[in-house]
């Protein structure tokens, strides 16, 4: 979809003689359905007023193709301003202009990321830098549209920032790696040179705009460059090896994916418990589904999952090409329908209802995924729920799935590769938590190291002794503790007093990347950046959200910090139903635990912050 096409003598004429907004609006209308808002009409005025002081030059051809948002494909992202043309050589060239009407910022420590104010009076919140946003446009577009990857297209990036004066933020150094990719262009009337000069190196004669008709026309596929990158990053990785039920799943998933189509929709249902490999299958298909020519990506509900694999696959904590294969589960509330050939949902339980920052975008998660591609494929595991907000149990996939119209196929891992594989120490966690009816299994029944240490220094020099050997090991923990940290830097979150343990949240500056980040060993990680990822040894310290009390575990939400968006809301929704709420308040406690003390391939150690709750575990541990 482009809401304007013209050209820039076109473009010109209609900025002078007609309010160039209402243009722009009239098209938006046709082309979506829906009225621009005002915030938009106004943005649309001054930046391409802006844009309309740059074209004036007589040395950039009046038939150069003028571009006004252009809808990427398979996505909600529109390039604000493209131009199109010949280089000197005669081969195609399109031009990648992001406007802002930004005229301050604040750095961050995240690659690629600023803070800085988007929208009207709305408070300063963290995104993609203008040259970052600039480049993953032209990446998405060398990666999926065959017009540009098949007839040699050059993409050339840059980003337009109109109100912006030079002030070591915005063109800060730590954006060096995205600015050379997307150049920089902000106030005054030199910047506004130095756009012109960029756009006649990449454009020096016009072209009607025939090129921006091809790519809006493309037909949307991955190209064989992407396919190849993300084959070789795979080959010889032994970390995304298929073993067992493994490879049973993906060949089923696999040829769910060939045989789907518009009319005949696809849901596979693969559930599993920790460490059966679901990320592994997950990658895999993403890969093989990309080389077959479908159109697909790798969808989580936290960022860490798609941060950590990223990495993983690139070796680099660095933003690439293959960013445009992983997006986050709000990202398809107004996807059109069967935009996708394959979306792989990893984490499935963790879907949630509603999208966006303030939970108040699209209707359904579930939903919205299983309208947008031909086959989902959910890779769910029932006892993840962790958070009241999370709505993906297996019953609801197919209940969507039946819903839409989709054939549904269902599928079990039980191989067990985490926790050494022991299955006796799965049992006897679920039963030593509560979960679920299980046979009491003892612990001389598994062989995986699983210690109760008497403190939570002890705790964390155990795990960094691990650590020392190959930066798999962290200490994680039940979000009992408030964020100080995040408005007082130089204080510490996790308090022990009695122990003079102070450590901080990985909220911070590592964030997504915490469980591989090289430093992160210091700090304490949570249930947001660990589930659904795997290391050698965890750590775990258990609140005073869980507490055994007479012999029995007991959870106790008050203890809950108030930072913690978990269970949000639950002091009202047990006023409203109290017994619903109780036991879902239950189930996502347990839970969370579970999950925590499941992320070791080797072992995991426990500290109790409950002095009853210690001498539990501890009397439990020592049964013969």
């Amino acid at each position: 979809m482009i809401v304007y096409q013209s050209t820039k003598s076109k473009f010109l004429d209609d900025h002078d003689n007609l309010d160039i907004e209402e243009v722009i609006a009239h098209g938006y209308l046709q082309r979506t359905g829906r009225y621009a808002p005002d915030a938009e009409m106004r943005s649309w005025k001054a930046s391409l007023s802006e844009m309309a002081k740059v074209l004036r030059d007589r040395d950039i051809a009046e038939d150069v193709g003028v571009g006004i948002e252009f809808g990427i494909p398979q996505s909600a992202k529109r390039i604000d301003f493209i131009l199109s043309g010949q280089a000197e050589s005669g081969s195609p060239n399109l031009i990648i202009v992001e406007l802002k009407q930004w005229s301050q910022a604040a750095l961050t420590d995240k690659d690629g990321i600023i803070l800085a104010r988007r929208g009207g009076s709305a408070p300063p919140t963290e995104g993609t830098h203008p040259s970052y946003q600039a480049w993953s446009y032209a990446t998405l577009l060398e990666g999926f549209n065959e017009a540009v990857y098949d007839h040699g297209v050059a993409l050339s990036p840059c980003a337009y920032l109109h109100n912006y004066v030079r002030d070591d933020i915005i063109d800060n150094a730590r954006y060096d790696a995205y600015t050379q990719k997307a150049p920089l262009f902000l106030k005054g009337e030199e910047e506004r040179r130095r756009l012109r000069e960029f756009i006649k190196k990449h454009v020096r004669r016009g072209d009607n705009g025939e090129l921006i008709y091809q790519i809006e026309n493309g037909r949307i596929r991955p190209s064989k460059a992407l396919v190849d990158s993300l084959s070789g990053m795979l080959k010889g990785n032994r970390e995304f090896v298929l073993i067992d039920d493994q490879k049973v799943a993906f060949e089923t998933a696999v040829s769910a994916g060939k045989r789907a189509s518009e009319d005949r929709k696809q849901v596979v249902i693969v559930q599993g418990g920790p460490g059966t490999g679901k990320s592994v299958i997950a990658i895999n298909l993403l890969n093989h589904l990309s080389k077959l020519g479908l159109v697909c990506q790798y969808v989580s509900k936290n960022a860490a999952p798609r941060a950590v694999f990223k990495a993983k696959l690139t070796g680099s904590f660095k933003t690439n090409a293959i960013d445009n294969l992983f997006k986050g589960s709000g990202a398809f509330t107004t996807t059109e329908p069967n935009a996708f050939d394959a979306l792989i949902v990893d984490e499935a339980h963790r879907l949630n209802e509603k999208s966006g920052l303030y939970g108040n975008l699209g209707e359904n998660q579930i939903k919205e995924i299983i309208q947008s591609a031909k086959c989902a494929i959910f890779f769910v595991d029932d006892d993840q729920l962790v958070t009241l907000s999370d709505i993906g149990h297996s019953r609801e996939l197919e209940r969507w799935a039946s819903q839409l119209g989709a054939e549904v196929t269902r599928l079990q891992l039980a191989s067990q590769f985490r926790c050494n594989g022991s299955d006796g120490y799965i049992a006897w966690l679920n039963n030593m938590l509560g979960i679920g009816e299980v046979a009491d299994e003892l612990v001389s029944d598994f062989d995986f190291d699983f210690r109760v240490v008497d403190s939570p220094n002890e705790l964390h020099r155990l795990i960094e002794d691990k650590n020392a050997a190959n930066n798999r090991s962290r200490v994680v923990a039940g979000y009992c503790w408030d964020w100080v940290s995040k408005k007082h830097p130089e204080r510490n979150d996790i308090v022990i007093p009695e122990h003079g343990y102070a450590r901080k949240w990985n909220l911070s500056q590592d964030s997504s990347l915490w469980i591989v980040a090289p430093n992160s060993i210091n700090e304490v990680g949570c249930i947001h950046t660990c589930q659904g990822l795997e290391l050698d040894y965890v750590g775990v310290i258990i609140g005073p959200d869980l507490v055994a009390r007479s012999g029995q575990m007991t959870v106790n939400p008050e203890a809950r910090s108030s930072n913690d968006r978990s269970i949000r809301g639950w002091r009202s929704a047990m006023r409203r139903d109290p017994d619903a709420t109780r036991e879902r308040l239950d189930q996502v406690i347990r839970n969370t635990y579970k999950t925590l003390m499941t992320r070791g391939m080797r072992g995991c150690y426990v500290y109790c912050a409950d002095p009853e709750t210690q001498s539990h575990f501890k009397r439990r541990l020592e049964q013969p």
